[in-house]
């Protein structure tokens, strides 16, 4: 009797930390960037920008091309980085919660 008591608190016990183990360890950030281009892409080719996770290791901004095709990883102290941004912020729609 004492030991499918003893086997059941077993299991719970071992479920209940892997439950939290799990639930501390949370979701990362979708997208880092551990690669830069660093070669400056023209205003036009440029339709929308995203910046990545404070959880990445690497500062980062992921650009979006009229080619759609994926994101490009640039940083973001580069001057023309930031002149871009300010070019695509002044162009978005007001209201609109991301320009991506």
């Amino acid at each position: 009797m004492a030991a499918p008591r003893l086997a059941l608190c077993v299991c719970v016990l071992m479920l209940a930390v892997f439950t939290l183990t799990e639930g501390m360890r949370g979701t990362g950030p979708r997208r880092c960037c551990f690669k830069f281009n660093e070669k400056e892409v023209p205003r036009g080719r440029v339709i929308g920008y995203v910046k990545t996770s404070q959880r990445c290791p690497n500062p980062a901004i992921l650009l979006k091309t009229v080619a759609g095709q994926s994101l490009l990883c640039v940083r973001p102290s580069a001057r023309w980085v930031k002149n871009l941004i300010s070019y695509l912020d002044t162009k978005s729609i007001p209201g609109a919660g991301t320009n991506l």
